[in-house]
């Protein structure tokens, strides 16, 4: 009984692999292939730099308000790209922390900028915000 089982065992596992061969030779494999999801992408270091050289030009920065400006966007940079790296999976965790930090450094900002600088600044956000917003309709 046992020779009939291993008899019939072993014919269904040739037929099985014979009857799923391909029967086309010339037709080459598919291949399998591993995608990495998209990384997120990165605030660049030197995005912080660029950033307070413009803000030093548009908002009238003085030499030690630059110094502390520059210090805030680099950390801002660091921390938003530490959480990129954090919550890749989870893009509503990342918003949240990511709305943290900026509410962060908005608050740092508030207070190294002048009432009248920081006006200025909130101004221009609210601009390119429009920009943005309508780029994204186009």
């Amino acid at each position: 009984m046992r020779l009939s089982h291993s008899l019939l065992a072993l014919s269904l596992l040739t037929a099985t692999t014979f009857s799923c061969a391909r029967r086309n030779k010339n037709i080459p494999e598919a291949k399998s292939v591993t995608v990495a999801p998209a990384p997120a992408p990165t605030v660049a270091p030197t995005a912080a730099r660029d950033l307070a050289d413009v803000m030093t030009d548009e908002l009238k920065l003085r030499p030690d308000q630059q110094q502390k400006v520059r210090a805030i966007l680099s950390s801002t940079a660091e921390q938003a790209n530490a959480a990129q790296k954090q919550y890749a999976g989870n893009r509503p965790a990342l918003l949240t922390e990511l709305k943290r930090i900026n509410a962060s450094s908005d608050k740092q900002m508030q207070q190294v900028l002048t009432p009248t600088q920081y006006q200025q600044l909130k101004t221009k956000q609210r601009q390119m915000q429009a920009q943005m917003q309508s780029r994204k309709g186009s």
